[in-house]
C-alpha cells in the first residue's frame, strides 16, 4: 500500500510521522518553492506532476491507495489537481485543512480579500509594516513608498519590494515573547498576515494584542476546504479515515 500525501505543512509531517512509525509505505510531495524545507519521514518527493493528468499518471504508476492533500490553506492550484486526478483514477482523496484563527477579546482585525486589497487598507493604519505573509505577492505592496516594511520569509524574495524596506529571513515557530520584543524594536504599527491557522506562527497575533497593534488578515478562499471531497483538521481525524478507507477500520 502506498499513501501520497501532498505536504509542505506541520500537518503533513505529523502525519507522515505517524504512518511511517506504523509501518505504511509513505510518499511525500513537496512543491519545491523552499530552498531548505523541513523534510517529513518517509519517501520524498520534490517539484510540481504536471497538472492533474500527469498526477493522476503518477498516481497509477505508483499504485497508489489513498491521497492526502494537507498542503497550505493558500495551494489551491494543487487542490484542484488533486481533485481532478482524484477523480480521474479513482483515488481516494482526503483534504487535511487545520481551522483559521479567530478574533478574540481584545483583537483589532481588518479582513482583506486579498494582499492586493490588504495593501490598499495599510495606509490608514500605520506607516511601519510587519508584513508576515510570505514571500509570494510582495509585488502588491511595492508601491507604497510612504510606508516602511519589516518583510519576513523563509527564503530571499525574488519580486520587486517597497522602496523603504527591512528583509528579515527567518523559520516559526515562534513565542509570543519575541514576536513582542521583534515589533517594539521596530516600532511596528501595522502587522499583515494570511489567514493560515496553526499555532506554529500565532504568536505575532498575541503579541499584536498585547501591544495594541491593528492586523490585516488576507481571509482564505471558500475554496481551500475542497468543495466535494472529504475533509478533516486534524491529524488524528486523518488517520482514522485512512484506517476506515483502506482498511475498514479505525487505524
Amino acid at each position: 500500500m502506498t499513501l501520497l500525501i501532498l505536504g509542505g505543512t506541520g500537518e503533513a509531517r505529523e502525519l507522515a510521522t505517524e504512518l511511517v512509525a506504523r509501518g505504511e509505505h509513505v510518499v511525500s510531495s513537496l512543491a519545491g518553492r523552499v530552498a531548505r524545507p523541513k523534510l517529513p519521514d518517509g519517501e520524498v518527493r520534490v517539484g510540481g506532476f504536471g497538472g492533474p493528468e500527469g498526477l493522476a499518471r503518477w498516481l497509477t504508476e505508483n499504485d497508489v491507495t489513498a491521497m492526502i492533500d494537507a498542503t497550505h490553506p493558500f495551494a489551491e492550484r494543487i487542490g484542484a489537481n488533486a481533485a481532478e486526478a482524484a477523480r480521474m483514477t479513482g483515488t481516494p482523496l482526503l483534504r487535511l485543512a487545520r481551522p483559521g484563527w479567530t478574533e478574540g477579546p481584545g483583537d483589532s482585525w481588518h479582513w482583506a480579500d486579498d494582499l492586493a486589497h490588504a495593501a490598499r487598507l495599510l495606509p490608514d493604519l500605520g506607516e511601519r509594516v510587519f508584513l508576515t505573509s510570505g514571500r509570494q505577492g510582495l509585488a502588491a505592496f511595492a508601491g507604497l513608498d510612504g510606508l516602511w516594511f519589516l518583510i519576513r520569509c523563509v527564503d530571499p524574495p525574488e519580486v520587486p519590494l517597497p522602496r523603504r524596506h527591512e528583509v528579515l529571513l527567518d523559520r516559526g515557530p515562534y513565542t509570543v515573547e519575541k514576536e513582542r520584543a521583534l515589533m517594539v524594536r521596530h516600532g511596528i504599527e501595522v502587522l499583515v498576515t494570511k489567514d493560515s491557522g496553526g499555532a506554529m506562527t500565532a504568536a505575532k497575533l498575541t503579541a499584536a494584542r498585547e501591544l495594541g497593534v491593528p492586523v490585516v488578515v488576507v481571509r482564505r478562499l471558500e475554496g481551500y476546504r475542497r468543495p466535494g471531497t472529504a475533509s478533516v483538521t486534524t491529524v488524528r481525524d486523518a488517520l482514522t479515515w485512512l484506517g476506515v478507507t483502506t482498511k475498514g477500520s479505525p487505524a
